[in-house]
């Protein structure tokens, strides 16, 4: 197993996945239902958020393909969507590709299935999470690569489901200012990411930079 791909596949999917951050929304959302509803909730939403990730996983590169997109082109893009959530992150701002846009939040109570959205998509698996696991699919070589991302993903998932189930447990224990302090942290680190992935699709597009 490819220990640097692990452990920078694993920062990258936790830091844009985050499920300490993403449950202060996640309570919101769930403000009405029982402790029993929102553990069913929270399995839903992992299911999903699984089920999402693990075809972007496997198809990824040829929905890309189908539409003419190289992996540097999409590395680049990429790259400005994480620096632009991270920067929100950074400045405590909201996070609109994570949250969804104003007009998709007023439709929030016409739409039944809360599991999917705005939870799933796009809040867990969303513009951010697919453009990075396409993005580690492309510059990954081999199976090995790729079932070394798809590990990094389930377990990432799987703290998600944990942290969500035991969501009005965690949400007591958390202050305001770890939650502040672990957004701030997380922003930086995706910021860097980011970064990396921007630079690297010009690199590759254009040699003569590297």
């Amino acid at each position: 197993m490819d220990y640097s791909l692990l452990a920078s596949a694993f920062g990258a999917f936790f830091a844009i996945m985050n499920p300490f951050v993403n449950l202060p929304l996640y309570m919101a959302l769930t403000s009405d239902y029982s402790v029993t509803e929102q553990r069913k909730l929270a399995l839903k939403v992992t299911i999903y958020s699984t089920i999402m990730c693990m075809i972007l996983l496997v198809l990824g590169q040829n929905i890309i393909s189908l539409f003419g997109v190289s992996i540097d082109g999409f590395r680049i893009a990429g790259g400005l969507i994480l620096a632009g959530i991270s920067w929100s992150m950074l400045h405590g701002l909201a996070i609109t590709p994570h949250h969804g846009s104003d007009a998709e939040q007023d439709h929030l109570a016409e739409l039944s299935n809360l599991a999917f959205y705005p939870i799933t998509f796009p809040m867990i698996a969303g513009p951010g999470t697919m453009a990075t696991i396409i993005i580690f699919t492309g510059q990954s070589t081999g199976y090995k690569a790729l079932i070394t991302i798809g590990v990094v993903i389930i377990a990432v998932l799987l703290l998600l489901f944990v942290v969500f189930y035991f969501a009005s447990y965690f949400d007591k224990i958390l202050s305001d200012k770890m939650k502040f302090i672990m957004t701030r942290i997380m922003g930086m680190i995706l910021l860097a990411i980011s970064v990396e992935m921007t630079i690297a699709g010009p690199k590759s597009v254009l040699p003569g930079l590297a």
